[in-house]
């Protein structure tokens, strides 16, 4: 039986909600696939805060650091400054871990009504790097409360930093339809977009199956609304590839869906998986939260140590519940979180008992032994 050690942290708001429903599924499917999931919790986030003046302790990098991924829900609370929110807890584990990709799939789902009248279907992914641009804690404010006062923040790519989230996004597309989307601003921001164009450019060409296009952000924003079925993977610094996701998420329907992960390619430290949602305080506590985007975020966590099919088998699962008119209230269905994910673990069941079918039916009855002559 594989074993892998996952840290969970369900943070707030409808993270509390998600995180069990999602972690639920991951044990039914972990027994199915003969999966040793070993997960350990932490009540890090705003309610922390609120007890201790800081979103984790102060060796959490270490604890964290001992486990194979880290599950994260959601970070977010009315009572805490989203500065320090993102800043303590969120943002030091992207850094201190390099999880320098992350991946944001975008794609249409059965039984999910999209706003777009267009039916064409849509399936992206969207590179965003992820430890650097526009992100950066160099700057600072001046004169504070003064008619003058100022405030400066420094948007940083590094060659390496922009050359690797290039890289990942251009092996991605030659194992799909050969389309790079580069998202950039090169015609206002005169001095990092540019860059950033120069090193994707040298990039991509070690890809001659890749074709790329560098496309101005307020179009390709445009874009995704547009003709999102014509995009295949975008690739984006850190501030625009998170604004073009939330987008697209939106465009196929809702936030809720959206998964995430926070990737460290190297193997080097742990790699963190999440919703692309928010804490949405408005609907905690309510069993109005869609758990789809934190179930995902599970299938890529089993994707990324090694399970392709126990993935496979997560995701199938929830898109059968979906395809079932089964979803929450933000996609249109009429179940409670529990409800929903009670649908998919009953697909999950009925998918096992359909694999065993087919194995039975290919493997056929045993063979009669030779008649002698």
């Amino acid at each position: 039986m594989t074993a892998h050690s996952i840290a969970v942290i369900a943070g707030d708001g409808i993270g509390k909600e998600v995180v069990p429903a999602a972690i639920e599924c991951l044990e039914r499917i972990a027994e199915l696939h003969s999966l040793d999931l070993e997960f350990t919790y932490f009540d890090w986030g705003s309610d922390y805060y609120l007890r201790h003046g800081r979103m984790m302790p102060v060796d959490g990098l270490e604890q964290l650091a001992r486990h194979d991924a880290i599950f994260l829900g959601a970070v977010g609370s009315p009572e805490v400054p989203d500065t320090e929110s993102l800043w303590g807890l969120l943002i030091p584990i992207r850094r201190e871990f390099q999880q320098y990709i992350n991946l944001r799939p975008v794609k249409t789902l059965d039984g999910v009504r999209s706003p777009l009248a267009s039916k064409e279907p849509i399936d992206i992914l969207i590179v965003r790097e992820n430890n650097e641009g526009e992100y950066s804690e160099v700057g600072g404010r001046a004169y504070r409360g003064q008619p003058h006062e100022t405030a400066v923040q420094e948007t940083i790519f590094t060659r390496q930093g922009v050359s690797r989230a290039a890289h990942f996004a251009a092996a991605l597309a030659s194992s799909r339809r050969g389309l790079l989307t580069s998202a950039t601003k090169s015609n206002g921001i005169i001095h990092t977009m540019p860059f950033w164009d120069e090193v994707v450019e040298v990039t991509v060409r070690l890809y001659p199956d890749v074709t790329l296009v560098s496309e101005l952000v307020d179009a390709l924003a445009a874009h995704l609304v547009l003709k999102p079925w014509t995009l295949d993977v975008i690739v984006a610094s850190n501030l625009l590839g998170d604004i073009l996701s939330d987008l697209g998420s939106s465009v196929t329907g809702s936030i809720g869906l959206a998964p995430s992960a926070n990737l460290n390619p190297d193997g080097d430290f742990p790699s963190l998986f999440e919703p692309v949602h928010g804490s949405a305080p408005d609907i905690a506590g309510k069993g109005l939260a869609n758990p789809v985007g934190q179930i995902w975020s599970g299938a890529m966590m089993l994707q990324h140590l090694g399970h392709p099919e126990a993935a496979e088998h997560l995701q199938l699962a929830f898109e059968s519940a979906l395809r079932e008119g089964l979803g929450t209230r933000d996609v249109g269905g009429p179940s409670s979180t529990a409800e929903f994910t009670a649908a998919v673990l009953a697909a999950i069941d009925v998918y096992h008992a359909l694999d065993a079918i087919d194995a039975r039916v290919t493997d056929g009855p045993a063979a009669a032994p030779a008649s002698s002559s």
